[in-house]
């Protein structure tokens, strides 16, 4: 079973002082297409104005910007998962997790970067970078591009398996479902959540982890504190499951 997973804007510097190459990644036969946006990334911050690279990482902050406009190329690599931090990977709490459980999401998990398109959890190569959901490298949008490139391999990989799309509604503009797939909601008070929601969405890839839950049967049996189903709608291949949250976190 996949799950599709948001990035994070926040990130854990260091790592290995090695070079991502073409096995650091998920689809190696378009490892050329990832450079290509990473080496436009990479042009553009050594070229742009000050302002302009404020723009594209999102601060205000110089002491940030002097940071990542050194070659990305040279930072230092860790794996995927290891690198996010954040709301939903605070309460994913992977590090705590078993063996077994890292497994699954590292062999599971497919999370869509800004800057590096979708990536496996468990991939090897991940430097540490900043680019502002969104925004654009000059003219150029990477979620287009990597919409374009990356769909038919997306396609292929998810079209005989079930899978949960946990993404914010941002990242369809990177990938657009063609295969069933579910997605969740969360409510409180009969509102719609939405910072929290990030927080649910660790929280309920954390119990997939743990169950090591391989379809939407399982899935649905499984108990998950402080939720409970309020709705399901289906519409065509989209499953949409409403949780109402008992006690907010």
């Amino acid at each position: 079973m996949k799950i599709l997973f948001s990035p994070s804007e926040a990130k854990y510097i260091g790592g290995d002082n090695k070079s991502f190459n073409q096995d650091s990644f998920i689809f190696p036969e378009l490892f050329d297409k990832r450079v290509e946006i990473i080496k436009l990334y990479n042009d553009f911050m050594q070229q742009a104005s000050n302002d302009e690279k404020m723009k594209i990482l999102g601060t205000k902050k110089q002491d940030v910007v002097d940071h990542y406009s050194n070659d990305i190329f040279s930072r230092e690599i860790m794996n995927v998962i290891n690198r996010y931090d954040g709301v939903a990977y605070d309460y994913l709490d992977y590090s705590s997790l078993a063996e077994a459980s890292q497994n699954y999401i590292d062999n599971n998990v497919i999370i869509f970067s800004n800057l590096f398109g979708p990536m496996l959890a468990g991939d090897t190569g991940l430097p540490d970078y900043k680019l502002k959901q969104g925004e654009k490298i000059g003219d150029f949008a990477p979620e287009h591009f990597y919409k374009k490139h990356f769909t038919p391999v997306l396609d292929k990989l998810l079209k005989d398996e079930p899978y949960l799309d946990l993404r914010a509604g941002f990242y369809n503009k990177f990938y657009k479902p063609s295969s069933p797939y579910t997605t969740l909601k969360f409510i409180k008070d009969g509102k719609v959540v939405s910072h929290w929601a990030k927080a649910y969405r660790g929280i309920v890839l954390r119990e997939l982890a743990k169950n090591n839950i391989q379809n939407m049967d399982e899935f649905m049996k499984m108990q998950i504190k402080d939720l409970s189903v309020k709705e399901i709608i289906n519409k065509k291949i989209h499953t949409e499951i409403v949780y109402e949250i008992i006690d907010a976190l």
